[in-house]
């Protein structure tokens, strides 16, 4: 018997996540009958005031092949640590405004814990380990690198 690996899923979207991707992913959901909770995570740029100086956008970058078979590695080990029906996890790349979404990660289960549990630990393991960066753009056209808390 041969063991087929999955293939990983592309995760990075190029700019903010839209309300609309968001929208869509969702009521994509309403034929699967089989499911009875969702779970949703939206990361957001803040407006965070640094130094006197005032974050209007992050621009994020990753080395993309690392970083996606980082996230494959999570997803996977996430679908065999909970009973997950489905699961969608996009980050973007490029700059994002204050205000727009950055990471978005969804889960779906037959039963609320266990999708919640599910997507509380995929954000804590993709802040954790995934090799995205971030950098903080000022409204005075200086940057700094963003550190995660």
């Amino acid at each position: 018997m041969t063991d087929k690996k999955k293939k990983p899923k592309r995760v990075f979207v190029e700019g903010p996540i839209s309300p609309e991707k968001i929208a869509t992913s969702i009521a994509h959901h309403q034929v699967k009958t089989n499911i009875g909770a969702h779970d949703i995570f939206l990361g957001q740029v803040r407006a965070d005031e640094i130094d006197g100086k005032t974050v209007q956008a992050i621009e994020y970058s990753a080395h993309e092949e690392m970083a996606e078979n980082l996230f494959h590695e999570i997803r996977e080990s996430a679908f065999e640590k909970y009973d997950l029906t489905c699961m969608h996890i996009y980050h973007s790349l490029g700059k994002v405004n204050t205000g727009e979404i950055c990471l978005f990660v969804f889960t779906s289960s037959k039963h609320r814990q266990m999708a919640m549990d599910a997507c509380r630990y995929l954000v804590e393991e993709i802040k954790a380990k995934v090799p995205v960066f971030g950098k903080e753009l000022f409204e005075d056209n200086s940057h700094q690198w963003k550190v995660n808390t």
